[in-house]
């Protein structure tokens, strides 16, 4: 611990300013960092708990860091950290994670924006507050957040959350909100793969998307190379069948280029799976 964790946490929150003038820097900055890190890792709910958390660790603290003026105050806690830039510190945790876990090729990482519990008050007038996330199942953490701006949305918090993530080989689950041109780019740029979720917000596309699949269905996808795969689950007194079918575009891009001919043409999938013919 001493030789490694400590060393590692300063180097990268090096980047996090203190934002306290000289004369109240009773407890170094790294002290109040590594303290509340691993207070909140232990299942500490707020400043109190920390502090209460860091006086029950107080020896074992004394080995690694320097506690001549004892644990910091709750007040202590709550002063720094809220004067402390956030996006400095969030790079700086960012990059210990990166460090102290290891992202597979193959993992898939899920990006999702969830709104925080308790976050509004309608007496100051404060709205909600959403967050968008990046969760490693294979890790069972959260690499990353990003906090949706209240004039925006999370079209535009996804691509700064990839910007800070390091996606290569990863693949990049996101639901219908983020099925967009730049995000898909960004991920690919990245050495990603992603897998986007098609519904109305892409109107013409899911149309599209769903008439050329009723038709490859209904010809049991003549010549045309595909892969299928059915799930069943039981739960809730019910038993549900899933079915998914997949082909590649890039193989087949007749598949897509004739989809507006055809439409306008109300003409189906030739049975042949010839669109030579179209």
């Amino acid at each position: 611990m001493q030789n490694q964790v400590v060393p590692s946490i300063e180097a990268h929150f090096s980047g996090v300013d203190d934002p306290r003038i000289d004369r109240t820097r009773d407890h170094p900055l790294i002290n109040i960092l590594v303290i509340a890190i691993c207070g909140v890792i232990s299942g500490a709910d707020g400043w109190t708990d920390i502090e209460d958390f860091g006086k029950a660790k107080q020896d074992w603290f004394s080995r690694f860091l320097d506690l001549k003026n004892g644990i910091p105050s709750h007040d202590t806690f709550g002063r720094v950290f809220s004067r402390i830039d956030p996006e400095q510190f969030q790079q700086g945790f960012l990059s210990w994670m990166q460090t102290v876990q290891k992202i597979l090729p193959g993992t898939v990482i899920p990006i999702d924006g969830k709104q925080l519990r308790g976050s509004h008050d309608r007496k100051l007038g404060k709205n909600a507050i959403y967050m968008v996330s990046a969760w490693s199942q294979a890790n069972h953490l959260v690499l990353g957040q990003y906090q949706v701006d209240e004039k925006s949305n999370e079209i535009t918090a996804i691509p700064k959350l990839l910007n800070v993530l390091d996606i290569t080989g990863c693949i990049v689950t996101i639901d219908a909100m983020g099925c967009q041109t730049e995000i898909a780019t960004q991920i690919v740029d990245g050495g990603g793969d992603y897998l986007l979720a098609l519904k109305g917000n892409q109107g013409r596309l899911h149309e599209d998307t769903v008439w050329l699949f009723s038709s490859l269905r209904q010809n049991n996808f003549a010549q045309v190379e595909h892969d299928f795969c059915q799930i069943h689950n039981q739960g809730h007194g019910r038993i549900e069948t899933r079915q998914c079918w997949t082909i590649d575009p890039h193989q087949w891009p007749e598949h897509f280029r004739t989809l507006a001919g055809c439409r306008k043409s109300k003409k189906g999938v030739p049975e042949n799976g010839d669109y030579r013919q179209i």
